[in-house]
């Protein structure tokens, strides 16, 4: 195999492709444009401010658009384009004049489509891991180059999960660049779809099991709702068996902060009520009506 020599075209928005594409820079490929969402208001502040992939190269002095005008119009350079969490679809016509590489967050063709990550922890998969594969028209079914594996632990978030994965694909995507591409690997094996999240995933349910609603606290901002107030569910826990309160029907909240499930209890840790800050749960149950056993709906 050949190392790849073409200048990168680089198509990418959040946190995560930032460190793909810096990790590109710092290892001397030639990335020679840059195509990120435009401008946005991130964060609490009004004031607009650019996507995270569009600061490093700014950082670099790399010419940034927003749309894929650049593209189309420079197609003919030999370039070859790399994908991360771009955030569109690309269309064919682009394809058919310009080589993609795509680093997906997953083991395909297992979380397809918009919230791999997510869907993972959600579901209690063991193990998690990045593919770079060629960019097809249809979502995630390109060939894959190469692929590498981790272990989700039980202290895994989306977000530290995904901080794992970017740094994972980007040492992965260097190796591959420099050792050359070869020939991909047909994907094979049943397929499932990482459906992006909605609002009906992010309230908790309190009647499933313990475990569910565990991985949902870490895979999403889950929420509940107490005395007409919204609450963020930022993390619970297990309890020991000796300190399960078989009392409670699934939604009651006692006053030391186990809530009952459909198997049993979790402890509230900490939470964020509409409006206010994080908080430990047991500081804000403290200031409830303490006679009273509240109630999710």
């Amino acid at each position: 195999m050949t190392p790849e020599v073409r200048p990168l075209v680089f198509l990418g928005t959040p946190e995560a492709a930032a460190t793909v594409l810096e990790a590109l820079l710092r290892e001397g490929f030639s990335v020679v444009h840059v195509i990120t969402r435009p401008d946005a208001r991130r964060g609490r502040g009004s004031s607009m401010s650019p996507s995270p992939v569009k600061r490093v190269a700014l950082e670099h002095g790399i010419d940034v658009t927003h749309d894929l005008t650049w593209l189309e119009e420079n197609a003919e350079l030999g370039l070859l384009g790399i994908v991360v969490a771009y955030g569109r679809i690309i269309p064919t016509h682009i394809l058919n004049r310009v080589q993609m590489l795509n680093i997906h967050f997953s083991l395909l063709p297992r979380w397809r489509g918009a919230a791999p990550v997510e869907r993972a922890i959600m579901a209690g998969d063991a193990i998690m891991g990045v593919d770079i594969m060629e960019v097809e028209p249809s979502l995630d079914t390109g060939a894959v180059y190469a692929e590498r594996q981790l272990t989700i632990t039980d202290e895994h978030t989306t977000a530290s999960l995904t901080d794992d994965l970017s740094l994972l694909g980007a040492e992965l995507l260097v190796d591959t660049l420099r050792r050359g591409l070869g020939v991909p690997v047909v994907q094979s094996g049943d397929a499932t779809y990482a459906a992006k999240i909605t609002a009906e995933d992010l309230r908790i349910d309190w009647t499933r099991p313990s475990v569910d609603i565990v991985r949902q606290t870490r895979a999403v901002r889950a929420f509940t709702v107490v005395d007409e107030l919204r609450v963020r569910v930022l993390e619970v826990a297990f309890v020991d068996e000796s300190e399960t309160d078989s009392s409670l029907i699934p939604g009651q909240i006692s006053t030391t902060g186990l809530v009952g499930t459909g198997t049993g209890c979790l402890r509230l840790v900490r939470i964020q009520p509409e409006g206010k800050s994080a908080m430990n749960a047991a500081d804000w149950l403290r200031g409830r009506a303490p006679q009273a056993r509240l109630h999710c709906e």
